[in-house]
């Protein structure tokens, strides 16, 4: 029996992501995503549904994530479901978190923020798209 962990997600930054340090020096990124759905009921009411979702991305890919996106900007992801467990003097939480895996700029302000960060091709020549030159190696999950 085979089992499938994969998720995609196309929504926009809750807040800017924030850039930490584990202690083997792997850079992590954390940042809330919010995707919206837009439908109509039975009656012709219409809806919008809003959902949450916490992502971490780690090693370069994270780096890339905090240079170039602040909140409200949009996003692709590619990644799997991690159950976090904690322990609190509340008793035990939990939650389900995304650990991303890939990404893609997505819109045109992401293109032209990415332009005007990175400079010129001459002056930059890095790939718009470097994320996809990292390693699964660099990834610690």
């Amino acid at each position: 029996m085979g089992y499938v962990n994969k998720v995609f997600l196309m929504g926009n930054l809750t807040g800017d992501p924030e850039l930490r340090h584990l202690p083997s020096g792997t850079p992590l990124a954390d940042f809330g995503m919010a995707m919206n759905r837009n439908y109509k009921t039975k009656a012709g009411k219409e809806v919008e549904e809003r959902c949450f979702v916490d992502v971490t991305f780690f090693g370069k890919r994270g780096e890339v994530i905090c240079d170039y996106l602040s909140k409200g900007d949009q996003i692709f992801i590619e990644g799997r479901l991690h159950f976090d467990q904690w322990e609190t003097s509340d008793g035990r939480r939990s939650k389900l978190v995304v650990t991303g895996e890939d990404f893609q700029f997505v819109g045109e302000k992401g293109r032209a923020d990415i332009k005007e960060k990175r400079g010129t091709r001459e002056d930059n020549p890095v790939e718009e798209h470097v994320y996809d030159e990292i390693s699964d190696d660099e990834l610690p999950l």
